[in-house]
This record gives C-alpha cells, sequence and structure tokens, in this order.
C-alpha cells in the first residue's frame, strides 16, 4: 500500500475507531479519526482524502449526512459505510446515495483488507479520469490557441460569443490554419463540453461510403451492409460533429443535410425509420463555398443554412507576428514529448522562419518544429536544422549591415517587382502600367532605369 495514501474512520465508538486506524495504519496508510459528524467535516476540510470509512449512526448525525457532504465538496473521495445494524435496505440506501461499499460490524480484517484496497483502486480511477478530463480541457482551450494577431483576437471575440449556442458555424480558410482545433475549442467552450465531439472529414471518404458514414445504414441496405450501423450523426447526439472539407458532399448528400439542419432529423441508409438528434453542428471548407454555389456544385438553400455565422482564418503568412510564438511553443510541446532538451531556436533560424511563406500554414510550422527538435544535435535548433525549401524560399542572404538611403533600400523590391508584373503581363507596357496603377511615361523611366529596357530588347520586344 502507498504511503501517500490518506484514510479518515469515523466512528463514535472510541475502541473501534482506534482498533480500525491502527489496523489500518499497520497496513501502510496515513490515518485519521473523527467521533462526530462535525470533528469529519472540520478533517475533511482541513486535508484532503482518498478513503472515508464512517459509522451509520453518529452523535450529531449520521453517515448518510456525511456520504452527501462528501459526494458534493469532495467528489474525488470514497466512501464505505459500516454499522452494527446491518440491513439489506440499508445496504440498498448506502450504495444508491454513492457509497463505494458497506459492511457489517464486527469487522473482519480480511473483509476490511478488501474493501479497502477496491474502494482505493476506484478512487485511483476517478482521479485519472478528473486528470485526463484536465488534460483535455487545456488542450483544446480557446487559450491554447496562441495568437497576437488582430484579426484572431477578433475570432475570439466571435468564439466567445457564439459557442455556447445551438448556432451552426461555418469555418473558412486555407487547410493547416487550425478549423479543427478552433471547433474542438467551441465545443469545449459549451455546455455540451461532456458530450461527444465526433469529427469527420467529407473529403477523406469515398461519396458511396459518406452517406452511410454520417446517418448509419440498415442491414442489407447495399452491398457489404452485413448488419446495422450507428451513424456519426447519431454518436454525436447531445454533443457536437464537426464536418470538415463540407464542399466534397455529394447532391444527394448536400439535401439530406439541409434536412438536418433544418429539422434535427434523417433517416439511416435503407430505412424509413426517423431518427430525431439534438446536435450542434460545425462545418468548415478550405474552398469558397460561395464559389462552389456560382458553379452550381453546392447547393444555395444549404450554403445559406450554414453561413449562419462564419469564422474566416487567416493564413500563416498574414499572422507573421505569430510564427515566432508558435514556433517557441511547438519546440517546448515536442522535447517533451520526445524527451530531447532544447534551449531555444538561433536568431538567424528565426528569420528564415519568419520570412517563409508558409503555403502549408500553422500544420507545417509544427511538423517543421517536430522535425528540427528530433534532427538537432545541439541546444539551439539553427538553419542546418532546417528543411531546404525554408532556407531557399528566401532569396536574401545574411551580411553585415551597410549604412545606405531608403531610396536604395527600396530599389530592388522596386525592380523586382516591376520585372515580374511585366513577365505575367507578357511584357506589355500599357498593360502594366496599368496594373501598377503609373502612366506609361514614369513605366518606361523606371525600366530604363533599372535597365529591364535592355532585357525587353534582348527578348525582341521593344
Amino acid at each position: 500500500m502507498a504511503k501517500e495514501k490518506s484514510i479518515l474512520v469515523v466512528d463514535d465508538d472510541r475502541i473501534i475507531l482506534d482498533s480500525l486506524t491502527e489496523f489500518l495504519s499497520l497496513e501502510g496508510f496515513r490515518t485519521s479519526g473523527a467521533e462526530t459528524l462535525k470533528s469529519a467535516v472540520a478533517e475533511l476540510q482541513k486535508q484532503n482524502h482518498c478513503l472515508v470509512i464512517t459509522d451509520v449512526n453518529l452523535p450529531d448525525g449520521d453517515g448518510f449526512e456525511l456520504l452527501d457532504m462528501v459526494r458534493k465538496d469532495h467528489p474525488q473521495t470514497v466512501v464505505i459505510v459500516i454499522t452494527g445494524y446491518g440491513t439489506i435496505e440499508s445496504a440498498v440506501k448506502a450504495i444508491k446515495r454513492g457509497a463505494y461499499d458497506y459492511l457489517t460490524k464486527p469487522i473482519v480484517d480480511d473483509e476490511l483488507r478488501l474493501a479497502v484496497d477496491r474502494a482505493l483502486k476506484q478512487q485511483s480511477l476517478m482521479s485519472e479520469n478528473v486528470s485526463l478530463r484536465l488534460q483535455l480541457e487545456q488542450k483544446y482551450s480557446l487559450e491554447n490557441i496562441l495568437s497576437h494577431d488582430y484579426k484572431m483576437a477578433k475570432i475570439f471575440d466571435l468564439v466567445e460569443a457564439v459557442a455556447d449556442s445551438r448556432t451552426t458555424i461555418l469555418m473558412a480558410g486555407p487547410s493547416g490554419t487550425g478549423k479543427s482545433m478552433l471547433a474542438r475549442a467551441i465545443h469545449h467552450r459549451s455546455s455540451r463540453r461532456n458530450k461527444p465531439f465526433v469529427e469527420v472529414s467529407c473529403g477523406a471518404l469515398p461519396e458511396t461510403l459518406l452517406e452511410s458514414e454520417l446517418f448509419g445504414h440498415v442491414k442489407g441496405s447495399f452491398t457489404g451492409a452485413v448488419s446495422n450501423k450507428e451513424g456519426k450523426f447519431l454518436a454525436a447526439d447531445n454533443g457536437t460533429i464537426f464536418l470538415d472539407e463540407i464542399a466534397n458532399a455529394s447532391p444527394a448528400l448536400q439535401v439530406k443535410l439541409l434536412r438536418v439542419l433544418q429539422d434535427r432529423q434523417f433517416e439511416p441508409v435503407g430505412s424509413n425509420k426517423t431518427k430525431a438528434i439534438d446536435t450542434r453542428i460545425l462545418l468548415a471548407s478550405n474552398r469558397d463555398l460561395n464559389e462552389e454555389v456560382k458553379q452550381g456544385r453546392f447547393r444555395e438553400d444549404l450554403y445559406y443554412r450554414v453561413n449562419v455565422v462564419t469564422i474566416d482564418l487567416p493564413p500563416l503568412c498574414e499572422r507573421v507576428g505569430d510564427v515566432l510564438l508558435l514556433a517557441k511553443r511547438f519546440l517546448r510541446t515536442y522535447c517533451v514529448q520526445h524527451n530531447k532538451e532544447k534551449l531555444g531556436i538561433t536568431d538567424e533560424a528565426l528569420e528564415y522562419l519568419e520570412r517563409y511563406s508558409w503555403p502549408g500554414n500553422v500544420r507545417e510550422l509544427e511538423n517543421v518544429i517536430e522535425r528540427a527538435v528530433l534532427l538537432s544535435k545541439d541546444k539551439f535548433v539553427g538553419p542546418d536544422d532546417l528543411p531546404n525549401s525554408i532556407k531557399q524560399g528566401r532569396s536574401w542572404q545574411q551580411k553585415a549591415y551597410k549604412p545606405r538611403s531608403l531610396k536604395e533600400s527600396l530599389a530592388e523590391p522596386e525592380k523586382n517587382l516591376i520585372h515580374k508584373a511585366l513577365e505575367v503581363n507578357h511584357w506589355n507596357r500599357q498593360e502594366t502600367a496599368r496594373v501598377l496603377q503609373i502612366n506609361r511615361t514614369t513605366l518606361y523611366k523606371k525600366m530604363k532605369h533599372y535597365q529591364l529596357d535592355v532585357e525587353a530588347e534582348r527578348l525582341g520586344l521593344t
């Protein structure tokens, strides 16, 4: 038995109280004793106990009052009830009110030892469940989504306003921007947090299986349906379902989704029995649904039904200030996960990370940092620990600072911008001037200044 396990024994018979506390102390537990309900309550307020063993009859109350108080104020403490007048009715009453076990006097050592052992195993499971629940809430809490960007601050305010409601939420934005994480944060911010959260990627399943996956099916409804299956919507009843990549839903499936959103009802594949659910629906798409409607690929009535509250998640390239913040968070996370010791990221490596365009968004940054933690041999993650794509994605080189005017500093970017615009417009100077919003004379002068007219002549485009 572990020494840190603490047990409170409550009995108004001093001989029995001393006998039980002595026995449990010899078994390796820290024990405390109380002869009244009042002193037992005071002892519980003074320190935590894993287990309470209480007599039913006390001078100033009874063990059932103590049992109710423990369940309310100390939910991780387990209670065993003992009495000298054991009846089936009192045993049933004790169990119904939350006691783990019920023993009658005289207490047999082996029975007590077995009851305490089982009760403490139960208490350990309860404590572990509470700990796991707290870890889960921390992992998916809104506070865990780091950002200093004003766009994200507005999103957080919006989530706070709508999280604890039934309204449908549509999340838009490129892949890897954190739509799934935000959906979980919304769920854990709502009153449904202790109910199921079910995530379905509509793009990961074939069209023929997606309807069955969402709504379930009955045996024999199609080839391979050898038994009844409960769908994801029913699994998420009273909780939240998150439909990612919703733009991939087929026209037939869109009709069914529209009905679920309107009436919270559906029929499993092959069945005419209607199922009713109370499920919060969150959706996400990395494609512009408004454009999908214009192209005839997404139902207009469904679009207006899902577009009640829209959250547009910006790509990481528009949140440059968050790159370093996220990189440092991921570094700490993966150092712990992979048991690696890294003191930080060098300034040069941070500059590479900050100047990269991040087409894969936050997910790409997370993967890059995890890779660096695994491969780096130094205490600090440096440029050599980053993929070549990130280092090659930067057209500048580290050089010692040389004082120069702002005009000189801006010359190279301006030249590159004009050159790119000319290429895109096939060196059509009139169209290039229009795109750059300058007159043709200004464009000719700048081309001559940057010797782009020489390149035009070389290409035979004068």
